[in-house]
Parts: structure tokens; C-alpha cells; sequence
């Protein structure tokens, strides 16, 4: 019986293992010393936090079953473009619409554009994640079954973070993937992208304006050949013919096409485009048969934020409904949520 009990207590064990003594914590620790230039200080708050990391398997189910590959496209949309998220949205637009009209001036990125993504990201800052970000990045950069690269390199540019902005590793709270704040920015995007918009002299995206400024610059910045197009839609209605042509990919993360090609396989929009505007082809599964969507740079600029076509759909639909219900009139919300 006691050797029973033992063996059963053996994967428990091995799953509160203390992560600094995993092989790969030596490696984080070199990388950090090397290529980041951490001190014998740094490095003993680095593995004083790796101590404490915990591990929390769920969130690499989390991380592999998210809604973009779960859910239908009517499932997801749903969740986003409801008349709550819209009637938020618009408060939202109303209390920072100085910090908004600065972004659109400097950057390009329209309001609502930005308004909308953060409410899909976290309804407005509501919803930032309760998850350590340490317990999260240990997890899914040491156990990942096919993303540890990736993570693994977050945690670093982690702790890279925690060290230049003065914060305790074992503090920050985010996603179940390490992204952080009311933009959900992961850690490399935050040291590369995220900007202090209000001036008070540190990057902090649990505050508005800076997440605000953020978001813009993200769209601008992080793929030129992505990037946030000023003036420019995101998206046009198409028509297309009961067959797709097999010539023409959906779903792509890039304008691949030019839209005298799309036009030429019988994919056509009401919207004027130049035969050499580059373009993409949306399509979207619905109840009745497939709808069609001719998306434009912008609408990749979206992607480059999150590569799921769901989730740009959609940011662009949330950001299409914010801007017709601000001249709607009252008790119109219902109808921009349809």
C-alpha cells in the first residue's frame, strides 16, 4: 500500500519540480548573461523567480485549443460584436477620445480601429488576465509540445523587461500565453513596440493612452510589409461565383494577390480598386454557404497583431459597428450588433 501511494505521488512531485533545476534554466540564464548583459544581481533575481515559477499544465491546452481554432466563425464573432461590447466601445471612445485623435493623427490607426481591438483583446481593459506571467511563460516555454521556442524566448525577453522597467518578475498577471496589459502585448512586442504616449516617463500598458499609442504603433511598425496603411479600408464585400476558382487561396496572412487577378478568377466588389491594388481573399464558412470578403493591407496589418482570420474579421466588423452606432440614434445599438 505505502509503495502504491508513493508511485502515485511520483507525477505530482515531478510536476512541482523546481524549474531553475530543469537543463533549460541554464541555458535562459547564459542567454540572458551573454546576449542582454545581465549581472550576478539580475541573474540572482532571475533564478529566484525560476524558483517560484509554478507550473501550470491547462494553459498549454489553453494556448492549443483557443477560440480562433475552436469556435465557428458565427461562435467567435458572437463574443465580439454584441451590443455590450459595442455599447463599451463607445464609452470608451468617449472617455479617451483625446488620446485616440492623437494616435490617429500621429499614426494613421482610426479610433474605432483601436477602440475595437482592445475590445476583442480585453473588452476595453476589463478582462487583462489573471495568470502570472512567470507561471505562464515557464510553463509553455519549458513544456510546450511545439512552441517551447517561442515562449522560451518570451521568457527571456521577460525578465529582459522586468530588469529595464524595474518590475518584479513574480508581480505582472496576463494571459495564459504571457501577454500583458490592456493591449496584450507579448513581452518582445513590449520592449519593441509599446510607447509611453502620456509622457509620464515609463511604458505602462495597463494604462490607457499607452496602450492606446501602443496598439498604433504596432499596426505602423511591426511588419512593413504590413503595415497600417493611413486613409485605407480594411475590407470590401465581394461577389463570387458558386465554385471558388482553385486558383485562389483563402485565408492567406498576406495581400498575395492583385485585385485584376481576383476579378479575372470572377471575384468581383462593388468598391473601385486599381488592378494593381494587392488584395486577399476572405473566406468565411456561414450557414447558408461560404461568404466572400476581399481583404486589403490594412486588414493584414490586423493579422500581423494576431495571425486568425477570425480575430481580424472580428476587430474590423467591432470597429465598422462602433463607427455606425457613434451617429446612430439611440436604441440603434441592437441593429450595428447584427
Amino acid at each position: 500500500m505505502r509503495l502504491l501511494l508513493a508511485a502515485a505521488l511520483l507525477p505530482l512531485c515531478a510536476a512541482r519540480a523546481d524549474y531553475l533545476d530543469r537543463p533549460e534554466a541554464a541555458r535562459l540564464l547564459s542567454l540572458l548573461q551573454t546576449q542582454y548583459e545581465f549581472t550576478a544581481a539580475d541573474l540572482d533575481v532571475v533564478k529566484a523567480a525560476l524558483k517560484q515559477a509554478q507550473p501550470l499544465p491547462q494553459l498549454i491546452d489553453a494556448e492549443r485549443n483557443s477560440k480562433e481554432r475552436t469556435l465557428s466563425w458565427d461562435e467567435y464573432r458572437a463574443l465580439h460584436v454584441n451590443a455590450a461590447n459595442i455599447a463599451n466601445g463607445l464609452r470608451f471612445l468617449d472617455e479617451q477620445k483625446l488620446w485616440l485623435a492623437r494616435a490617429e493623427a500621429q499614426y494613421g490607426v482610426p479610433p474605432e480601429v483601436i477602440a475595437a481591438l482592445l475590445g476583442v483583446e480585453t473588452k476595453y481593459g476589463a478582462y487583462t488576465g489573471r495568470v502570472r506571467v512567470l507561471d505562464a511563460l515557464a510553463t509553455q516555454g519549458f513544456d510546450h509540445p511545439t512552441r517551447a521556442a517561442f515562449f522560451f524566448d518570451q521568457l527571456a525577453q521577460f525578465f529582459v523587461l522586468c530588469r529595464d522597467q524595474h518590475l518584479d518578475p513574480t508581480r505582472p498577471l496576463g494571459s495564459y500565453a504571457g501577454a500583458m496589459g490592456e493591449a496584450q502585448f507579448m513581452p518582445s512586442a513590449w520592449r519593441r513596440l509599446a510607447v509611453d504616449f502620456d509622457g509620464d516617463g515609463r511604458v505602462d500598458l495597463w494604462s490607457a493612452p499607452d496602450a492606446i499609442g501602443s496598439v498604433a504603433n504596432y499596426l505602423v511598425s511591426y511588419d512593413p510589409q504590413r503595415a497600417w496603411q493611413r486613409g485605407e479600408p480594411l475590407l470590401a464585400t465581394a461577389s463570387a461565383p458558386s465554385a471558388r476558382p482553385a486558383t485562389l487561396t483563402p485565408n492567406l496572412k498576406y495581400a498575395t494577390y492583385r485585385f485584376a487577378q481576383l476579378r479575372k478568377d470572377g471575384i468581383d466588389t462593388e468598391a473601385w480598386f486599381p488592378d494593381a491594388q494587392p488584395v486577399g481573399l476572405v473566406e468565411l464558412e456561414r450557414a447558408d454557404g461560404p461568404e466572400y470578403w476581399i481583404a486589403l493591407p490594412n486588414f493584414y496589418a490586423v493579422m500581423a497583431y494576431n495571425p486568425r482570420v477570425f480575430y481580424a474579421m472580428a476587430v474590423t466588423e467591432l470597429a465598422a459597428a462602433l463607427k455606425q452606432a457613434q451617429s446612430a440614434p439611440p436604441g440603434a445599438l441592437e441593429s450595428a450588433a447584427r
